[in-house]
């Protein structure tokens, strides 16, 4: 994992947030992380811009670069920080099934 380095944070907002899903949307000024998390829930992410993600998870961190509205889907238990490592803002939804 990388040095610690103070980085601006991603802001999110909560779209919804029933007994059936929890949708934020997150907001990243270049080099905004959300600080280190572990998903308690599976999770859809739908990237509403260009996406360059720089993720530091417990085996190191890697590149991951994803295009507007090219959705994925991961498993509860992910363990990450997410940063843009890119040089324009870019935004997501997170889709979180209760």
């Amino acid at each position: 994992m990388s040095q610690y380095r103070a980085r601006p944070p991603a802001i999110p907002t909560t779209l919804i947030d029933d007994a059936v899903v929890r949708v934020t949307r997150w907001d990243f000024e270049p080099g905004a992380d959300t600080g280190h998390h572990v998903h308690g829930l599976g999770y859809v992410v739908v990237p509403m811009t260009d996406c360059q993600f720089l993720l530091e998870e417990a085996n190191g961190e890697r590149r991951v670069d994803v295009l507007k509205g090219a959705a994925y889907r991961r498993e509860a238990g992910v363990e990450h920080n997410v940063v843009n490592a890119g040089t324009e803002p870019m935004s997501f939804i997170e889709i979180e099934y209760k």
